[in-house]
């Protein structure tokens, strides 16, 4: 059995039983890594070593949640609950259906603009979702349809347009790659490429606005007591807040750095006395602890990803699709698809994955004959499967970062699932259609 195909599956299996996913993902490492030939010591010396790629992302997250604390605390997320809660109690007599989708909506737009209109990718779900949830409550919304949403934004537009993320993705890693790869991406418009993968996730969304569009019931007091409904704010707080935003978002921009960009906004806050010093540090450790699970899912993503590489079978995973393809594009089309679904569901990201798929499935594509449109869209489909749905990526643990403060939302069947399903089936169907038509 080929390392990767059993690394992912066990890990995906533990998973699904509950398992908790650092486990899942530290059992399924070494599983694949023993498949693989590495052995005890091997695979942990590259588990080991993986684990260092992931730091960064979890301090970035950890001091994120600081951060997210920090401006709870503020009270200026809540004054924007408190005015969704006051348009609550007008509306209840009606069923708030208005007031349900005009938030959902709002976090659908926030999503969106994250990746390319203010490049800051998962950092607004902390600041934003938990107070929130209050309200999402009281309206009975599905916390899988708003996990839904939210995973529909981080992804769709950076896999369609070529800004932001989108930019470092379609411009940077799979134009890029394909060429390295021997394919001429000449005349070439890679919106175009991705128009059809694009218009799947985009069916994905309104099946999923469709499956979770029923009341379901979540325990307010649970809420109340992990995300404190009544803050008190005044102007300068709110003003404190602003800046600090600003002042956070503009560092990240301009250093390419949420950590130092977080830091300066808790510092900020610190100063200005909304936060005072000597809660400063309660309030780090808190806000730490609020995404220490997200970072150590990150870390550990790392270091299964480096076993995985270690193994050298993603190569052979991808020789052996080619063997089995012969001459049918149509085959070859899915095959290459479902290959990319299963190596991200493992490396959990979009962005390592192209390199590493691009510099065999370009070669294979032009030996079955795909034109230079249909290749950039069956490679670039082919890494942005399994983002959605992934236990181990971001465009997923943030959504449930953010819903889970209280305890009632469940990352593997409350975000990972739903996700799989609305996002990784469409996109595989709408990305062989590409694949045939372009």
């Amino acid at each position: 059995m080929n390392a990767v195909v059993a690394a992912v599956g066990i890990m995906l299996v533990l998973s699904l039983c509950r398992v908790h996913v650092v486990v899942a993902l530290i059992v399924g490492a070494l599983a694949g890594g023993l498949v693989g030939g590495l052995g005890v010591e091997a695979s942990l010396a590259a588990f080991n070593k993986g684990l260092g790629g992931g730091a960064t992302v979890a301090l970035s997250y950890a001091l994120l949640g600081a951060f997210a604390v920090a401006i709870a605390r503020s009270g200026l997320a809540h004054a924007l609950a408190d005015k969704a809660l006051a348009l609550v109690g007008r509306q209840e007599a009606n069923g708030g259906g208005a007031l349900k989708w005009l938030l959902v909506a709002l976090l659908l737009c926030v999503a969106i603009s994250s990746q390319n209109i203010l490049p800051i990718h998962i950092a607004f779900i902390p600041l934003l979702v938990p107070p929130l949830l209050y309200v999402l409550t009281r309206l009975s919304i599905d916390r899988r349809l708003v996990a839904c949403v939210i995973t529909f934004g981080l992804i769709t537009p950076y896999m369609f347009l070529p800004v932001g993320f989108g930019n470092i993705f379609l411009n940077e890693i799979l134009l890029a790659n394909v060429v390295k790869s021997g394919g001429d991406v000449t005349g070439v418009n890679v919106t175009e490429a991705m128009l059809i993968p694009a218009l799947g996730m985009l069916a994905g969304l309104l099946i999923a606005l469709f499956s979770y569009r029923r009341k379901r019931s979540y325990d307010l007091e649970r809420i109340a007591q992990a995300e404190q409904v009544n803050v008190a704010y005044n102007p300068m707080s709110l003003g404190v807040a602003g800046v600090a935003i600003l002042v956070a978002f503009a560092v990240q921009l301009w250093l390419d750095s949420m950590i130092i960009g977080a830091l300066l906004g808790f510092v900020i806050f610190s100063l200005s006395g909304v936060v005072r010093w000597k809660e400063a540090d309660d309030l780090f450790t808190e806000g730490m602890k609020m995404m220490a699970m997200i970072g150590f899912i990150m870390i550990a993503a790392s270091g299964f990803a480096e076993v995985m590489r270690e193994t050298g079978q993603v190569a052979t995973l991808v020789e052996t699709s080619a063997g089995w393809i012969g001459h049918s594009k149509a085959l070859g089309a899915l095959l290459m698809l479902l290959v990319g679904l299963l190596v991200t569901m493992g490396i959990g990201s979009s962005f390592s994955t192209v390199p590493i798929i691009a510099a065999i499935f370009v070669p294979l594509c032009l030996q079955l004959g795909f034109s230079p449109l249909a290749i950039v869209s069956i490679v670039g489909t082919a890494g942005a499967l399994g983002d959605a749905g992934s236990p181990a990526s971001d465009s997923t643990l943030g959504p449930t970062a953010g819903l889970n403060v209280d305890g009632q939302h469940n990352h593997i069947w409350d975000t990972v699932v739903p996700t799989f399903l609305h996002y990784n089936l469409p996109l595989l169907a709408f990305g062989w259609v590409a694949a045939m038509v372009l």
